[in-house]
């Protein structure tokens, strides 16, 4: 009886999901410019015979049977992914994309949805709107200030405000968050537009994909049109062949269309899994046919766009300077790759080019003094010097720059260049300038004044810390470009791939000139190099009415001659050739010009000598951005309900380094009662609110105060560029003090835990459980393996290492990353970030442990202490007479502190920020006898009774 019963349930509840599945294709929320995808048979009309399709009935039943043998959603879903998809359409390199997401929340309660994808850096947004429930929000373009204005009104109403920020790394993400009632329904879509650019002989579109979680819908759609033809088109395996067949590719004389659609069961990471595998960069490369060395002129609707990128010419001779950094902060794996790149580079020099190397810390050496042919000598002789290299030391980027100019303006002055050569410096650098000048407008200005008019400057900022902001100026004030990359990146192929771009000068002295007097505003029209593999993209407005015929003229001096390029374009040859096709954009060139413009006023706004002249491009910046409807620098994107009860403003911050994942998060259900009365919502700006929903999350800065292990403790020394370390053997039980300051009233304590049994005679000990006690806000938040638990005078509420969440007042927000970390933060002054380490529950010997993360502060007083604190207030530290140790990976050195000299061994700790498994290498002196002679007094002066106890130091 209770076998057919149960027999019955499994049927109604078979019928029921059944009938949600046969729903689920009417929810539809009227889309804002994005129409359903269009299938393949639409693509087979503009070239019969030219295509290999999939037609679409075969798509579907393909899909049907396959939900049939096994495709299924889970039975069980707070909130339900129903569609997600991305449509980009490139039209002469112009590139525009639609990112969409519909959801419904199946929970019983109210859900926190955000959606959070990332965009190319540089990208312009277009637009944005979402439907949230029957409301739809849609965007407007405002000047930054007024936009700004708009939102704090909102808010001072009392009314619904998000913030919607923009933030740098090498991709850019746009965020937003709504919480939606039970059975709403949420359609969120984001426009963007960029160029595409010409790098090693190809253009690259990346779609950087994270729906976050499976998606009933997921679809993904590139079209290209490019009038000159196109020569080649791939997609590379960028999922480690998990999706291999997925992509459809189709492609024609002068289109291209990609395809990747896959089905839920072909998302799963695995067959029985619940994760997606889709959680990556889907690479579209392509090149276009070139038939003249004047370039392709398109001129259409009152707009025109030269591309120029000739090939088959000789490469011009280059007298090439190499500065790279070797101070303490490039030890380890970026100075060892550095190296290894370096030398690939030295070969790949030609017998007719000149080089030198200087490499600098606090001093500045060179190779050679002056420039030497690259012969196989040299270059060997070189790649020697190179790897004798051992970083240490500050930074001084203003003289080792200034030494490189000289070396090159002299050559030239002597008359020991080239008259046809090429002359590059090529800077590699991991931070800011530590000795010599360090006001980076004085060392810009510096370079400026003394660099030579044919010389290029090129940079290449390695690491988090490092100011790309400065570098970019640095390099386009003195005719070159910056790149960056970053410290979890492979060093080597990094540089390499820059090199690439800048190591074969074909042309300079490059000239653009459009003779007619009905062609205006013309972008750009002088460009000092051209190097292979690149294109050169000039764009300007011309009168229709009274052109019939644009004329371009080219000049440019190539290895061996000065050449003369001239060539006409047909007024009407474009415009037959857009109309026959409905996914060419017909205003790729106006938007191709706006962008051009919009960059190049932004590159001269920057070097503006007077405020007179900066306030003069600003205005035009901005007008331009109004009338074209992107989010630039100096603008803002409104979003609002029609009714305008309900604001947001999306706009670009101060360049920092925080980044979140670009994935759709859903929030998780809080418990009843975990939360506090005291973090009811309210619109007072003193109210503590409780999110389900996504931390906070940042990119990790570089440098740090850690504890990790058991327990390593590495701190950072921000004046010396210095890890010091040490390690405190104690018992488990025991509560250490990190931080104690008795005028900011802040507390940090950590209680010991141990291993399950001990190893070769040493029971390993771990921090456990930590606590924090902010006095000025009378508030306590206990950290542990199992919970987090936040006490506000009499009321407590208790957070699980399950949830997402984050609890915020005035002051003090908690911001917890489910399963992996929690972040506090006081004000603006001091945060503490705490990273959740799990172990197999059935190891013998491991136990979950906790590691803490400070960045050095100077918002702490002078009384400050504890095992930390003290080092707020950096002490004088004195390292010299470096030596090899007994072991020879370990070299020893005499470090003078605090009246001490004591013995250190270079050593690896940990940092587990980027990879909680494996970590990176962090190099440090490392402090024996448990930090004997370093800290203040012995470890065992550091016990406090309880986890909120302060230390009393004499």
């Amino acid at each position: 009886m209770l076998a057919e019963l149960s027999g019955k349930m499994k049927q109604l509840t078979c019928f029921l999901i059944w009938l949600f599945l046969l729903e689920a294709p009417a929810f539809e929320i009227p889309t804002n410019g994005l129409p359903e995808f269009t299938g393949y048979g639409d693509l087979v009309e503009l070239a019969p015979g030219k295509f290999q399709f999939v037609p679409d009935n075969r798509r579907y039943q393909r899909s049907l049977s396959e939900e049939k043998s096994g495709e299924r959603m889970e039975d069980v879903d707070q909130v339900t992914l129903y569609s997600y998809k991305v449509q980009s359409t490139i039209t002469s390199r112009m590139a525009n994309t639609i990112i969409q997401s519909k959801l419904v929340n199946n929970s019983p309660q109210p859900q926190d949805v955000v959606f959070d994808v990332q965009i190319p850096k540089g990208a312009f947004i277009s637009n944005f709107s979402m439907t949230v429930d029957g409301t739809t929000f849609t965007s407007t373009i405002k000047e930054k200030t007024v936009g700004r204005a708009l939102y704090a009104q909102a808010r001072a109403k009392g009314k619904t405000a998000g913030l919607v920020r923009s933030r740098a790394l090498d991709m850019e993400n746009f965020r937003t968050e709504v919480n939606i009632r039970p059975g709403a329904k949420v359609q969120f879509e984001l426009q963007y537009q960029e160029v595409k650019w010409r790098k090693l002989g190809s253009y690259e579109h990346r779609l950087h994909l994270q729906p976050g979680r499976l998606a009933k819908h997921l679809e993904v759609d590139v079209w290209i049109v490019e009038p000159q033809g196109m020569r080649f088109l791939h997609v590379p395996d960028t999922f480690e062949g998990h999706f291999d067949g997925v992509p459809v590719i189709s492609k024609g004389p002068q289109k291209a269309h990609v395809s990747f659609r896959p089905t839920v069961a072909q998302q799963r990471k695995c067959p029985n899994c619940s994760e997606t595998a889709v959680d990556g960069e889907l690479v579209v490369m392509y090149d276009v046919h070139r038939e003249e060395k004047v370039g392709e002129l398109e001129v259409f609707n009152g707009y025109f766009v030269h591309f120029f990128a000739p090939e088959n010419l000789d490469p011009i001779p280059k007298n090439i300077l190499f500065v790279i950094d070797v101070s303490g902060s490039m030890w380890g794996i970026k100075m060892k790759q550095t190296v290894e790149a370096m030398k690939t580079i030295l070969d790949d020099l030609r017998a007719e080019d000149q080089f030198s190397v200087v490499d600098f810390n606090h001093n500045v050496r060179t190779w050679r003094n002056d420039l030497v042919s690259a012969t196989k000598t040299q270059i060997a002789d070189a790649k020697k010097y190179i790897e004798k290299i051992q970083p240490s030391g500050g930074t001084n980027i203003n003289e080792a720059l200034l030494r490189a100019i000289f070396i090159l303006n002299e050559a030239n002055n002597l008359g020991l260049l080239d008259p046809s050569s090429v002359s590059l410096i090529i800077l590699v650098s991991d931070g800011d300038p530590t000795v010599g000048e360090l006001k980076l407008s004085k060392i810009q200005k510096n370079v400026k004044q003394n660099v030579q008019d044919n010389i290029s400057l090129f940079s290449l900022g390695i690491g988090f810390d490092v100011d790309y902001d400065f570098l970019k100026r640095l390099s386009n004030d003195n005719r070159g470009i910056a790149q960056r990359i970053y410290g979890n990146q492979d060093t080597s192929s990094q540089l390499k791939k820059f090199y690439n771009q800048v190591s074969t000068p074909l042309l300079r002295n490059i000239q653009f000139s459009y003779p007619d007097t009905s062609v205006t505003d013309v972008t750009q029209n002088s460009f000092p190099n051209y190097f292979g593999g690149s294109e050169i993209v000039v764009a300007g407005k011309y009168d229709p009415a009274k052109l019939q015929q644009l004329r371009a003229v080219i000049t440019a001096t190539s290895a061996n001659t000065e050449l003369v390029l001239e060539t006409l374009a047909q007024m009407d040859d474009l415009e037959d050739f857009l109309s026959k096709d409905k996914h060419a954009d017909p205003n790729f060139t106006r938007k191709l010009w706006a962008y051009l413009t919009i960059n190049q006023l932004l590159a001269e706004r920057s070097l503006a000598p007077t405020a007179t002249t900066k306030r003069k491009i600003t205005k035009t910046i901005l007008q331009m951005s109004l009338e074209h409807h992107i989010v630039t620098p100096l603008t803002a994107m409104v979003v609002e309900s029609a009714a305008g009860d309900e604001r947001m403003l999306a706009d670009s911050p101060p360049q920092d380094v925080s980044c979140c994942s670009g994935a759709l998060y859903y929030g998780s259900k809080v418990a009843p009662g975990s939360i506090p009365s005291w973090a009811s919502p309210s619109p007072t700006p003193t109210a503590l609110s409780l999110v389900a929903g996504p931390p906070l999350e940042a990119t990790p800065p570089p440098h740090v105060i850690r504890v990790e292990n058991d327990p390593h403790f590495i701190i950072y020394l921000p004046k010396s560029q210095k890890n010091i370390c040490f390690n405190i053997d104690s018992e488990p039980g025991k509560i250490l003090n990190l931080v104690s300051d008795p005028e900011s009233g802040i507390v940090v304590n950590g209680q010991l835990t141990g291993a399950k049994k001990p190893q070769d005679g040493k029971l390993s000990t771990y921090f456990g459980k930590l606590g924090f006690y902010f006095q000025s806000e009378d508030m306590k938040i206990e950290v542990s393996v199992e919970n987090i638990t936040i006490s506000h005078g009499s009321h407590t509420s208790i957070l699980s290492w399950s949830d997402t969440a984050r609890v915020m007042n005035s002051r003090v927000v908690v911001s917890v990353n489910k399963e992996k970390s929690v972040t506090l933060t006081l004000g603006k002054e001091v945060s503490f970030s705490i990273l959740l380490h799990r172990v197999w529950k059935k190891h013998p010997v491991n136990v979950d442990f906790l590691g803490i993360y400070i960045p050095p502060s100077n918002k702490f007083s002078l009384k400050a202490h504890g095992l930390i604190g003290q080092f707020m207030h950096e002490p004088k530290i004195y390292i010299s007479n470096e030596r090899p140790g007994k072991d020879p990976k370990k070299p020893e050195a005499s470090m003078d502190v605090k009246g001490h000299k004591l013995i250190v061994t270079r050593g690896l700790q940990k940092d587990y920020r980027t990879d909680i498994v494996l970590g990176t290498d962090v190099p440090c002196w490392f402090v024996h006898n448990s930090g004997k002679g370093f800290i203040d007094g012995c470890y065992k002066d550091y016990f406090v009774p309880e986890l909120y106890s302060s230390l009393k130091w004499p």
